[in-house]
């Protein structure tokens, strides 16, 4: 159980310092300011870290491959400020679940707005009778 929660703790760190980076700003045109580290998964051995980032608006594929170029640097900032034995390997990954989530919520509002419009022309059927 310690492991985990070492991991867990490990992970957090590694999210703060690139969370960090990301606000101050990577000096790459193709990264722009929209981009935020939503979650950190680090494997049990310490050997990688995948790193869950959410890009809202700009070039999606132009960021990540910015960031994918800036991995190196990105890497020793972590191992500047997270004291580790050997610095795991950092894969950034796509997180949808954002955008996932302002879908869904647009479907709920048009069904919500279209089960009022029904309601409200079925009351006037009846105020007509």
């Amino acid at each position: 159980m310690a492991s985990y929660s070492r991991t867990k703790r490990i992970a957090e760190e590694i999210r703060k310092v690139i969370s960090t980076m990301l606000i101050s700003g990577i000096k790459d045109p193709r990264i722009n300011s929209m981009v935020s580290v939503t979650d950190v998964e680090v494997t049990s051995d310490l050997s990688y870290a995948y790193v869950y980032v959410s890009i809202l608006g700009g070039d999606e594929e132009s960021t990540l491959q910015g960031l994918r170029s800036a991995v190196s640097y990105i890497r020793r900032e972590v191992s500047k400020n997270v004291k580790l034995r050997h610095t795991p390997q950092i894969i950034f990954k796509v997180d949808d679940s954002i955008k996932n989530g302002m879908y869904m919520d647009d479907l709920i509002r048009k069904v919500n707005n279209g089960a009022t419009a029904s309601t409200i022309d079925e009351e006037e059927e009846f105020d007509e009778e």
